[in-house]
Formats: structure tokens, sequence, C-alpha cells
């Protein structure tokens, strides 16, 4: 069995399909999800709704992303966010409106059900952005910094590889686990194409979202599998800006 991490969709469900049939899924694999899975391309509801179907084929940990979070918030309320809108929330405000009533509701339920964080019996850590808690994710105060924080990925790329885990000098935020896989924060940023890791920190995020691709990484061999990059299986839009 084959533990794979699947990186921020940004409802590029096309990429999701590719990627998951290049990377030969099977039921037997354990799926985790880091969260944004709508917001950004046209396929907010397909999307959902395909994970949906997975979950009950396959053996699937989706965590929260803080594009779901506003999502689920405007499904419950209606109410705009322009900056949800502004960020891609407008794709999918037009994904739902050409949906159901009782699609919303049992997407509701998927995204009310969705995890803030996962840890396994290795203390390697899946979130989607981070956390702020120097005693690690179980002392974190407020579940927001589980999928808005960036001061995560910044403190890794920060720190002189050199430094190994059992240095006095680590930082302790990190030293409680023995990998942290997250998304959030696009690596294109920082000219990246697939995912990096700096410490002992892992990036999935290889900006799907925007002209990058959609990856998927095996936790125990390292190997990666991409889609094209997103853009191009979806001709004619945007994405988000």
């Amino acid at each position: 069995m084959r533990t794979l991490v699947i990186g921020d969709i940004h409802a590029g469900l096309r990429a999701l399909v590719q990627v998951m049939e290049r990377a030969r899924v099977g039921e037997e694999d354990k799926l985790i999800f880091v969260g944004d899975y709508v917001d950004g391309w046209s396929e907010a509801v397909e999307t959902v709704n395909f994970l949906i179907e997975l979950n009950s084929t396959h053996k699937c940990c989706f965590l929260r992303g803080n594009h779901d979070e506003l999502c689920e918030a405007w499904l419950r309320s209606e109410k705009s966010n322009p900056l949800w809108v502004n960020s891609g929330g407008q794709s999918s405000i037009d994904s739902y409106n050409r949906s159901s009533r009782e699609i919303r509701k049992i997407h509701l339920d998927f995204f009310g059900r969705l995890e803030n964080y996962y840890l396994d019996d290795q203390q390697r850590l899946f979130l989607h952005a981070g956390f702020t808690h120097i005693h690690g994710v179980a002392a974190e105060y407020y579940t927001k910094p589980f999928y808005w924080d960036r001061t995560l990925w910044e403190l890794a790329l920060a720190l002189d590889p050199r430094i190994a885990l059992t240095d006095v000098r680590y930082p302790k935020r990190l030293s409680h686990y023995h990998e942290i896989y997250i998304g959030h924060t696009p690596v294109t940023r920082i000219g990246k194409t697939i995912p990096h890791r700096a410490a002992n920190v892992w990036n999935i995020d290889t900006g799907a979202a925007f002209t990058g691709p959609l990856s998927i990484i095996d936790i125990e061999s390292k190997k990666v599998w991409q889609s094209d990059p997103v853009y191009t299986l979806y001709p004619g839009e945007k994405g988000r800006n």
C-alpha cells in the first residue's frame, strides 16, 4: 500500500483524473488531499462530486484548505465575500449556480467533515497550511492557522539546510514531526515546478490554480507524478488571477 499526497486541486478535475491515471492509483493506496478543492477552474461542483465518489471506493483523507472554508461559508449564507470572490471564488459561485439545492446540501456535509490535520503513527504530519504553537498542532489555540498560516513554510525556507533535526538550534515547532506535508503556498513562487522540501517540510502545491501542474507524491519513495499544466486542460479559462 502506498500513501500518496495530492496537492491543491482548485477545481481542476481534469488534472486530478489525469495525474491519478499517471500514478496508477489503486484502491489499496491511501490518498491524502491537502485541501483547496475549489476556487480556480470551472469544475468546482464536479471536483467535489468526484471526491465524494472516490471516498466510497478508496481510503481517503480530506484536509481543509482556506478556499474550502470560504466556499463553505458562502454555501451556508450566500453572502458575498469580495476577497474570496476575487481570489477564485467567482468560479465556484458560477459552478454552484449551475447545480441543485440537493447538491449544495451534500457538499456542505463534505466540507463540514474535512479534517484540520492528520498525524500518522510515524510522526508524519499532513495539513493544508501550518500551525503556530511551539508545542505542535495538539496545542494550537485556534483552528485557522491549520489552513491559513504561511509562517511555517517561511520558517522552513529560511532555515539553514545544514542544521540537523537533532540540533538544538532546529526550530522546536518543526522538531515534533519526522516530516510535514503542506500545500497552500505554491512552490512556483520560489521558481519550482515540482514538490519542494525545505527543512523537514514538503510543499506539494505546484501552482495548479495558476500556470503549474497538479502533483502527487509517494511519501515513502518520494516519487512524483504530475498532470499537464492545468491551464492547458481548460483552454479559454483564466484560473486564479
